[in-house]
């Protein structure tokens, strides 16, 4: 027998031996990473003992207790069950520390701790490395570059911005066909905030509200021939149910009288002198913060007000969404109540908002709350606003908080 033979014969052992050896390989690794969960779990049980919780599956945590649609019900469940924080284990050895107590989120947020490496890491690759997502040094680098371009008096030109885009907006809702027919208006503020950042911080010219081509022509015809007719209407009131008209007299604390056209010069001046409408805005913010909830990984340990404690290591979830919705600091948090944002009232510092606190708190929000104010203002002077009952906002988390049925609303013209 030759040996090319015999070295084909012996080929079928060594290839049994080499399966043998990875399989081998296999299980030891799977046994070390098994029992490395399981020593971690252990650490982290004894860690949290404090901080009391619903059993979980030692590997599906507590996965099955928040499908998609009841998550936020679920949070809500504990925030009333659980004071001040509760352990949410997501599967195995990891888990999400949330908080939902303003002290609590007040110590996490005057700390440097980084944020959560996992969920941002999926913002990476669609806004780049920019300031959301620094850290330390490079971050405070660039934030106190870009500070100066949010001062309150350099925001004031872009108002005359806003207001033609909420215009257009509002142009387009009046040729609806039913004003009494269900409008889902997701799609259209979404895109009257993309044309207002365009214009603002790109110096755009175009409207990415109206169609191409000659059609643009005429919309935008057509939008200007309504401001001028609507110039005359634009001194009526406000319309907020209990609110006194902006035209009214000079009794009302707060509003301007009398009101001039309600034109971008008027909201330049005025934007600060609207304290119902800050106050509603404030409100609906509570009750539906745009970010739900953001995280940090503790570099450290940390020991809260109250005494209890948590080594470092550990994600923290600040919930905003558990924080405004928390019945110890807000009393019947799911009733819409402007007055607790009145003014000098206390209260309110327990609202983060969408805005965040601590250093590294919304360097737009300014920016976002003209915004808000201008669409309001404008919106109730043309339309009354009714919801449609039978197709409730189902609120979902995302990166931000959105509506899985979108958010549909009965349009009725004033004039």
């Amino acid at each position: 027998m030759s040996v090319s033979a015999l070295n084909l014969a012996r080929l079928p052992g060594s290839f049994s031996g080499l399966l043998q050896v990875a399989f081998l390989l296999g299980l030891l690794l799977l046994l070390f990473k098994a029992a490395q969960h399981y020593l971690r779990r252990q650490w982290l049980l004894k860690a949290l003992q404090q901080f009391p919780s619903p059993p979980s599956h030692w590997l599906f945590g507590h996965l099955r207790e928040f499908p998609v649609d009841m998550e936020l019900p679920q949070l809500l469940k504990r925030v009333e069950k659980f004071p001040s924080a509760c352990p949410r284990w997501l599967w195995g050895s990891e888990l999400l520390f949330t908080i939902y107590d303003p002290d609590y989120i007040k110590v996490i947020l005057g700390r440097s701790d980084p944020k959560a490496a996992l969920p941002y890491s999926f913002l990476t690759p669609w806004i780049g490395n920019g300031l959301l997502l620094l850290e330390e040094h490079v971050w405070f680098q660039h934030r106190r570059m870009l500070t100066p371009a949010f001062h309150y008096d350099i925001l004031k030109p872009y108002v005359g911005l806003m207001a033609d885009s909420v215009q257009v907006m509002l142009d387009k809702w009046e040729k609806l066909p039913s004003q009494d027919s269900s409008l889902d208006v997701c799609e259209d503020i979404s895109m009257m905030t993309l044309d207002t950042i365009l214009k603002s911080a790109f110096s755009h010219e175009g409207n990415v509200q109206l169609d191409s081509g000659s059609s643009d022509q005429a919309e935008e015809g057509s939008s200007a021939a309504r401001r001028r007719a609507g110039e005359d209407q634009e001194q009526e009131a406000l319309g907020f149910p209990g609110h006194p008209a902006l035209c009214q007299g000079q009794g009302n604390p707060g509003v301007p009288s009398p009101a001039p056209p309600l034109h971008q010069h008027y909201f330049r001046d005025h934007l600060d002198k609207m304290p119902y409408t800050t106050m509603c805005i404030k409100e609906a913010l509570r009750i539906y913060p745009p970010v739900p909830g953001v995280g940090r990984e503790l570099t450290k340990p940390v020991t809260f007000p109250d005494g209890r404690s948590l080594p470092k290591g550990i994600v923290v979830a600040l919930s905003i969404y558990g924080l405004h919705h928390n019945p110890k600091v807000w009393p019947n948090p799911e009733v819409f109540d402007p007055s607790r944002f009145a003014p000098g009232s206390d209260r309110h510092s327990h609202a983060f908002l969408p805005f965040s606190g601590g250093s590294r708190n919304c360097i737009g929000k300014q920016f976002a709350m003209n915004e808000l104010k201008v669409a309001v203002a404008l919106t109730l002077l043309r339309f009354e606003l009714l919801a449609d009952p039978t197709k409730v906002p189902i609120p979902i988390p995302r990166l931000v908080l959105k509506s899985k049925n979108g958010i549909h609303l009965r349009l009725r013209r004033l004039h």
